[in-house]
């Protein structure tokens, strides 16, 4: 079991990078630039993401934000917006040229990934933590209905875990970046993933996002209109990412999206022979 375990090419990938990065050839600026850059990644993430749990189990009812209204519609309209427009954007190629360049020096391309995943944790957080609530509460459940929606969130909440470990944990976190930095070697980008919930679907991250938004214990005008403009940013925006799977993956990857649905899963699932060409 533990060998089947340790075998799996997520678990290992993963293994092998924090071994690497656990015994680092001697440089000690590279060293330091990547542990700082570690650092505020992580803690960026881990302050985005408690963000939004927090901000939307109140269903966006309370938050920091306090811009007058109706200047605060467009406060929270920027907001929203904020968030696709650049994760969009900087995954395209000019996007990760400009990546590429934002630490200053010879490193910047390796800790790409770091500072998209940096970017990425501050958006967030400015989104769930400046928002201006509207003080209009729709609904709020109380007792076992509080109880159930809880579970259901945090369901939804340990599956997008589930997606992001099986897309590739180091990639999703931004770990990537900094711990090949600290190893001096080229980070190393998971292959096209077909394992764990992308046998069911092609999309599960975006998904599993989507399930987040819309199983909160508290609804507003707030969190409906979060839930409505990033469910649609979630069925569409993959689109982008699917035509750069099939330029890069070819024929394997036409396999796999005959085989795969886009969101949701079959009934009866279909083989997938994942050959490499």
């Amino acid at each position: 079991m533990l060998r089947r375990t340790l075998g799996d090419p997520r678990i290992a990938r993963l293994l092998g990078l924090i071994g690497a990065a656990l015994r680092p050839p001697p440089g000690i600026g590279r060293i330091a630039l990547a542990l700082s850059l570690g650092l505020i990644c992580h803690l960026a993430f881990a302050l985005g993401v408690l963000a939004m749990i927090v901000a939307m189990f109140f269903g966006l009812s309370e938050s920091l934000g306090s811009v007058r209204w109706p200047w605060a519609a467009l406060a929270n309209t920027a907001l929203i917006v904020q968030f696709p427009l650049v994760h969009s954007a900087l995954l395209t190629g000019r996007g990760g040229r400009v990546l590429a360049r934002l630490v200053p020096g010879p490193h910047g391309p390796t800790l790409a990934t770091t500072t998209y995943a940096i970017i990425a944790s501050l958006q967030l957080l400015a989104l769930f933590a400046l928002w201006t609530p509207s003080g209009i509460v729709w609904w709020r459940a109380e007792g076992a209905v509080l109880w159930a929606m809880t579970a259901l969130y945090g369901a939804s909440w340990l599956i997008l875990l589930k997606a992001s470990f099986d897309a590739g944990a180091e990639v999703q976190s931004g770990a990537l970046g900094w711990m090949s930095l600290m190893a001096r070697i080229r980070p190393v980008f998971p292959d096209m993933p077909t394992q764990g919930l992308f046998r069911l679907i092609r999309q599960p991250i975006y998904v599993a996002f989507s399930l987040t938004l819309w199983t909160v214990p508290v609804w507003t005008p707030d969190q409906l209109i979060l839930a409505l403009t990033y469910t649609a940013y979630c069925l569409l925006a993959p689109r982008l990412k699917e035509r750069r799977f099939a330029s890069r993956y070819g024929t394997r990857f036409d396999r796999y999206r005959d085989a795969v649905p886009y969101a949701l899963p079959r009934l009866f699932s279909v083989k997938l022979h994942d050959q490499r060409d």
